[in-house]
């Protein structure tokens, strides 16, 4: 680090006396971290050299690395200091490479039936299709009968009459990164939970676009929070994952999605309604897209309720002209969603592939949950019956870095991920989300579900290896 960052540090300091300053200390290192200026292995400085440059006392700056380990952005070894943390290793797959396990996959159903209708679905469909003419560019957003099926898929959340407000697109992570560019460049913030989906928070970093974490109780964002923020302005937008959220679980229920939806409605703060998960509950709520239409960009997918190697979205838009603007924003970004994707999804939803994996999905997914309440019984955990992760807070008395416990425990294959990846407001709760789905069989599950009781039942086992 250098003299002008500790010097930045000390500006914000006295700029927001409001916080805790061992609380900001902590802040500002997560900051540098997501900039960049601080990279895996610096070296932070001495205690007393930091708290003579911040004006600080040395146990506040004591504390603030102490609240930095905790959630996972440090580390420290008596003798040689404190270092900025590096990547956490990843689970190895298969074929020897290897990748963080930051992502919910689906449960992949076992049995040769559905592989076989996959399979003779895509044949059928190029035995009889033209394939010069899915080799070709086409105008963004699909075809009228990729729309069409677009529609018919959309259906089972809410109802879409004009196809002029429907794109088909590559893939829910993109149409983000096309609504964050679209609605972000005239500046301001985006309002969302103080839990989300990680890869909204590295779009926004990558974009520049500050975040407003919004406080949340058991039904999702507080509505008195959300319209503070929105009365003093400057808000462009409020990003929302409403069915089983990731990593919560939660599904928002309808007198606070009616409260959040009226809010934004009477300050004209567009609503970004993230429903990847929507198709896996059979009983669904209304959407904010339902409540407040001209207002609302709904976006789903295929990715949490198929596989997400088949990588497109659908999206629906508050009216005809805001579509167009965001299918302009996603083709100078994207050029267009692969035509051969595209039809692989039209024939899988019109042939009942599609249904037919939801249907095995949910169903192992029930399994699964059941494994679950039964390993982890007495032990307080969030989910949901129909969905494929879970959410698990660590006792506090046990003292655990969650960061450290994610780590230990993605070494012995139980796909695991601290709070920290998904925290917005850089205080995480000490917490995992555990992932029941992705490639593991269901034998493969139970065994991660026996390893997660047994750290939590006999932690002295696992204490030296995660302080």
């Amino acid at each position: 680090m250098t003299t002008t960052l500790y010097s930045r540090w000390a500006q914000k300091l006295q700029q927001q006396s409001q916080r805790p300053a061992y609380l900001l200390i902590a802040d500002l290192i997560a900051e540098g971290i997501n900039s960049g200026e601080l990279q895996p292995r610096d070296r932070l400085p001495p205690l007393r050299d930091l708290a003579l440059v911040l004006a600080l006392n040395y146990t506040t700056v004591t504390r603030g690395y102490a609240e930095a380990r905790r959630r996972g952005l440090i580390d420290s070894r008596p003798g040689t200091g404190s270092f900025v943390r590096g990547k956490v290793p990843g689970i190895p797959l298969n074929g020897g490479s290897s990748y963080e396990m930051t992502m919910n996959a689906p449960i992949e159903p076992e049995g040769i039936v559905l592989e076989e209708a996959m399979r003779s679905g895509a044949l059928n469909l190029f035995n009889n299709s033209d394939m010069l003419s899915l080799m070709r560019y086409q105008d963004f957003g699909g075809t009228a009968e990729d729309k069409n099926v677009a529609i018919h898929w959309l259906q089972r959340s809410l109802k879409v009459r004009d196809i002029e407000e429907v794109l088909v697109c590559p893939g829910i992570h993109s149409v983000l990164v096309g609504l964050l560019t679209l609605l972000g460049r005239k500046g301001g913030t985006i309002c969302l939970s103080d839990l989300v989906y990680p890869g909204i928070k590295a779009i926004a970093s990558q974009l520049n676009i500050s975040l407003h974490a919004l406080p949340c109780d058991e039904n999702g964002p507080l509505p008195r929070a959300f319209e503070d923020r929105c009365r003093l302005g400057g808000v462009s937008a409020f990003y929302i994952n409403p069915t089983l959220q990731n990593p919560s679980t939660l599904t928002i229920p309808l007198h606070r999605r009616e409260s959040l939806a009226e809010i934004a409605r009477r300050y004209s703060v567009p609503i970004i309604e993230d429903d990847a998960y929507a198709a896996l509950p059979q009983k669904t709520l209304p959407t904010f897209t339902e409540l407040v239409p001209e207002i609302s960009w709904y976006v789903t997918g295929m990715s949490k309720c198929f596989g997400p190697g088949l990588r497109i979205a659908y999206v629906k838009g508050p009216g005809k002209r805001a579509t167009q603007l965001l299918a302009g924003a996603l083709r100078a970004l994207t050029v267009m969603s692969s035509p051969f994707t595209n039809a692989l999804a039209r024939q899988w939803i019109t042939d009942g592939t599609a249904e037919r994996m939801l249907l095995a999905i949910r169903q192992e997914a029930r399994i699964r949950q059941q494994l679950a309440s039964h390993y982890l019984a007495g032990i307080p955990f969030r989910a949901d019956a129909e969905g494929f992760h879970l959410w698990l807070p660590l006792p506090k008395a046990l003292n655990w870095n969650p960061s450290d416990a994610a780590v230990k425990l993605r070494e012995q294959g139980v796909s695991a991920v601290s709070s920290a990846a998904f925290c917005t407001d850089n205080n995480p709760p000490d917490a995992l989300r555990l992932c029941l789905g992705g490639t593991a069989s269901r034998e493969q599950c139970e065994e991660s579900l026996k390893t997660v009781a047994e750290m939590l039942e006999h932690p002295h086992h696992f204490a030296s290896m995660i302080r």
